[in-house]
């Protein structure tokens, strides 16, 4: 399973080849879809249809080729279909090829131009809405850096122990807690084991926790993302007494992390963490309609493109599911529009997407509903 992280963002977003192909599709991961092999038959509709369009353009056979050799090889992997997650990205050029599967429902939609279409991948690349997941267990540690479309395993093998055993010297199998009891109406938890009694357990627990926390707090401390803990609530009291890291998140996700896989670990984060996601951009669009009236915003298209590649756009807001056609002459400094795609029409969202992120800035994707400025489908919020 590949999933997209910022270097491999850019590096396709900057990618020029004639032509290139994007395809993006809605996935099941598991289900009658699956067994019935609804996502590989999505993708091989999308490429049939991507065919027939490059054969009409007069794209060399051998081109066509070579762009769909990497695609077919998706198809007849038989494994690669049984993991999937919401959505499936793939980029193809005929000396180009990537594909991600990524936990976001895209609509199917394909893209062939000189140049790959990244636009629905933004949301990942904002940097907005990244939180760290610390999966533990009284014998396994994990850390994770999350968003609503990713995540990644961090290494942390060096840093932390990675069971009690190892940091409180005694075999955990042999004395470790047997089970716990919950008591009615908010009694506090009992614990029970062989080898000592509740203080000492707890104690040894803390012990364990606070050896993980002063291992991981460099790392946390680089970035100060959020750290949400997943792990059998009777822990969570214990691990927050032991946390001396700032940004601990104040919910717990309860249950074992070792029950489910990597993607399960990120719904579940997101069951409790997505309500948070979105304050910094609620907040730039409350500071876009505070400034509305100024210089300091702007919703024309003609405007916002030129002060993008000046490096003057703070947060770039896009609405999802919209496109502008057009092109735009760097060295003129000049946007031309077109009604729709035709005579070599770029999509300009897209390239004011990549560009922003380029140069520094916030990229959002968001509803109509969403928009600070309705009527146009790109408003800017420029930098003072």
């Amino acid at each position: 399973m590949s999933m997209i992280n910022e270097q491999e963002f850019k590096k396709i977003a900057n990618y020029k080849n004639e032509p290139c192909v994007s395809i993006f599709i809605p996935t099941q991961r598991a289900g009658k879809e699956v067994l019935e092999e609804k996502n590989k038959k999505h993708l091989n509709s999308q490429w049939n249809e991507i065919k027939k369009k490059l054969k009409a353009d007069n794209i060399a056979e051998d081109t066509i080729e070579k762009i769909g050799k990497p695609i077919q090889a998706l198809l007849d992997d038989r494994g690669f279909w049984r993991h999937q997650s919401d959505g499936l990205a793939v980029f193809s050029s005929s000396d180009f090829f990537e594909s991600y599967t990524i936990p976001v429902n895209f609509e199917a939609y394909h893209y062939i131009s000189d140049e790959f279409y990244v636009k629905p991948l933004i949301p990942a690349m904002t940097g907005d809405g990244r939180f760290n997941i610390l999966a533990i267990q009284l014998e396994d540690v994990n850390l994770y850096e999350a968003s609503k479309y990713s995540i990644t395993p961090i290494e942390i093998e060096d840093l932390t122990p990675s069971r009690l055993e190892e940091r409180v010297g005694f075999d955990y199998k042999e004395k470790a807690l047997q089970f716990r009891t919950q008591g009615e109406g908010g009694e506090k938890t009992q614990f029970h084991g062989h080898g000592g009694s509740e203080r000492d357990e707890k104690t040894e627990f803390k012990q364990f926790f606070r050896a993980v926390d002063q291992g991981i707090k460099d790392y946390l401390n680089k970035e100060k993302l959020p750290l949400v803990v997943y792990c059998q609530d009777y822990l969570f009291p214990i691990y927050q007494e032991a946390n001396t890291y700032n940004h601990l998140f104040e919910k717990v996700i309860p249950g074992n992390p070792n029950d489910t896989d990597i993607l399960g670990i990120q719904n579940k984060a997101l069951e409790i963490f997505e309500p948070y996601l979105n304050e910094n951009r609620n907040n730039k669009i409350e500071k876009y309609k505070e400034l509305s009236s100024t210089e300091n915003t702007t919703s024309a298209v003609s405007d916002i493109i030129p002060a993008i590649y000046q490096g003057k756009v703070d947060t770039l807001f896009i609405e999802n599911r919209a496109e502008v056609w057009g092109n735009y002459h760097e060295d003129e400094m000049k946007v031309e529009l077109s009604e729709d795609r035709n005579n070599g029409n770029t999509s300009l969202l897209n390239l004011a997407a990549k560009k922003t992120i380029e140069m520094g800035g916030k990229v959002y994707l968001v509803e109509h509903e969403f928009m600070p400025q309705k009527k146009s489908k790109m408003n800017a919020l420029l930098r003072f």
